[in-house]
């Protein structure tokens, strides 16, 4: 195991590891590491997987797929969509807050822009790319991350019934393929919150009222979106 996979919670790297195999982990690593010599790279190391580690593969609930990490210093802490606290929210999150106040009624006003409550009651804010460069948006895709979260995605798909998937714009439109449509899943689908593309639906989607509803009627605990 390298490096950066040592901060990878073992029960999903022993379920990934039959899917991608060793030697992708050491390729990957390799990357990782050689970017991390001559650039500055988001987020810090033992924070990549920190989507994995708040939110164990038995109690993923919910899946947002994000594309890659905000490549400003001091934002990405390894969950899609969310910055640490501290750092101004991002006009996407300041759009799913919105969204949230028009579907559920709750006062965002005090939100910060740390998502880890939500990670820890179960959803999993999966970045489709887990690194990037400072300053260099995508910067790290098609480099390999596009193959672990999408065998991620193949792992819940085999193993985990009752899930929620919200897919906001054509970039995570794409992993719809992979989702388990067999099983008792709920896939959610609009635009992308970014304010080029918000207008045009996002906040009249409710998909956070209708992720509550279906859990609540597979006897689950809904998710607490305040923050």
């Amino acid at each position: 195991m390298g490096n950066i996979f040592d901060n990878l919670n073992k029960e999903w790297y022993n379920k990934l590891l039959p899917i991608l195999g060793r030697d992708y982990f050491k390729e990957m690593d390799s990357f990782v590491a050689a970017e991390q010599q001559s650039n500055t790279v988001y987020p810090p190391t033992d924070q990549i997987f920190a989507a994995f580690n708040l939110t164990p593969l038995s109690e993923v609930k919910v899946v947002i797929i994000g594309q890659d990490p905000y490549h400003g210093e001091g934002q990405a802490h390894g969950l899609a969509f969310s910055v640490v606290d501290g750092i101004k929210i991002p006009a996407s999150l300041r759009n799913i807050y919105k969204a949230i106040v028009l579907d559920l009624g709750l006062d965002m006003s005090a939100a910060k822009g740390e998502l880890t409550s939500w990670a820890e009651q179960g959803v999993l804010l999966l970045n489709s790319v887990l690194t990037v460069r400072d300053g260099k948006a995508a910067s790290h895709r098609s480099k390999g991350w596009e193959r672990f979260t999408d065998a991620t995605l193949e792992l819940l798909a085999r193993e985990s019934d009752d899930v929620v998937y919200i897919l906001w714009g054509k970039d995570a439109w794409k992993r719809e393929d992979i989702i388990n449509k067999e099983g008792n899943n709920l896939i959610l689908k609009s635009v992308h919150p970014s304010p080029l593309s918000s207008y045009r639906g996002f906040f009249e989607a409710n998909h956070f009222s209708a992720t509550n509803d279906f859990l609540v009627k597979q006897g689950k605990e809904p998710i607490n979106f305040q923050i």
